[in-house]
């Protein structure tokens, strides 16, 4: 079985947009511009960019939309999609895009802040009297504590 897996990195040329299917499973898209660098006689040159369109599903896409916005330098890693259509004047017309399994800022250029985050209720912490009781030996992972394991030949309870 073949596939494909296509990493872009790039910068958005708008903020995502964020739709929701009528099943209700969130949709963003955006377009990532993509530089081409090519050397010549003179050092690295801008070539022309490439432009992508970029699909991201559900909780995925509500996170990008509230965390990446127009400008934005991010790395998409995910599988290329190709579709086609005719349009109303009849003219066939194709495109390929992006179906993102996974987005991230990039930080090569730019230290980047991430959204603040939603603020939580405090909750007070526990005294010593109010804290629960640890369940268990008292040992790691519910393995017994070393003096009973030293007991192994005795007889079981």
């Amino acid at each position: 079985m073949s596939d494909n897996q296509v990493t872009l990195t790039g910068n958005l040329t708008d903020d995502p947009e964020l739709r929701f299917t009528p099943g209700g499973v969130a949709v963003a898209n955006f377009r990532l511009a993509v530089d081409q660098r090519v050397w010549d006689s003179d050092g690295w040159k801008d070539g022309e960019p490439s432009y992508f369109r970029v699909s991201v599903w559900r909780d995925q896409a509500e996170h990008v939309s509230r965390s990446l916005h127009k400008g934005a330098r991010c790395v998409v890693v995910g599988r290329l999609r190709s579709h086609s259509w005719e349009t109303p004047e009849g003219q066939r017309r194709s495109a390929v895009e992006v179906h993102a399994e996974e987005v991230g800022m990039s930080l090569r250029f730019a230290a980047m802040t991430a959204p603040a985050a939603e603020a939580a209720p405090e909750r007070p912490t526990p005294t010593p009297a109010q804290a629960p009781a640890k369940a268990g030996n008292g040992s790691r992972r519910g393995r017994q504590p070393a003096k009973a394991a030293a007991g192994r030949d005795e007889a079981p309870f």
